[in-house]
């Protein structure tokens, strides 16, 4: 099973003057919404995370989603034995994580990690559990911030990736 989690940073608040109902992609990804982020094996008892603190957690959610779309552009899907690759750059640093899938399964590790063992997925899996914590993120920040449920931007993601 997978876990998908975030926690907002005291440190680096948003600005106060803040209009989020017209704040553009830029500021969504990279400036705004910062805190930490972690991808669990529930299963394993193990986990990826973060602890830095500046991590824009709506653009985690963003690229993950992704992400898990690149590496399913093999026509044969979960029969190809063709590894498919692609990379999550954290955006204020040189971290990253790297996602494999070959067939239906992904591996991910950190680069920041190298001694641990990759988590493994289910490729479905980590497509729902990726666009389910994408939706679920949106609307906690929708109940902390006035307008950012009416930030076209916000409408196009939710559109883009629907809940599986």
């Amino acid at each position: 099973m997978i876990d998908l989690g975030y926690s907002l940073s005291r440190r680096f608040p948003d600005p106060p003057q803040t209009d989020y109902r017209t704040a553009d992609v830029h500021a969504l990804r990279h400036d705004l919404f910062c805190g930490d982020v972690y991808l669990a094996d529930v299963k394993e008892d193990r986990e990826l995370s973060t602890a830095w603190g500046w991590v824009p957690v709506l653009d985690f959610a963003w690229a993950l989603c992704d992400i898990v779309e690149k590496v399913d552009r093999d026509p044969r899907g979960s029969r190809s034995a063709q590894t498919q690759f692609a990379e999550l750059d954290f955006t204020e640093s040189t971290d990253c994580l790297v996602f494999e899938r070959r067939f239906g399964w992904v591996e991910v590790t950190a680069d920041w990690a190298p001694d641990d063992p990759p988590l493994t997925f289910d490729h479905k899996a980590l497509r729902r559990e990726a666009r389910d914590f994408l939706h679920d993120l949106i609307a906690d920040l929708v109940d902390m911030h006035d307008g950012l449920g009416d930030n076209p931007a916000i409408w196009d993601l939710q559109s883009r990736f629907p809940r599986v």
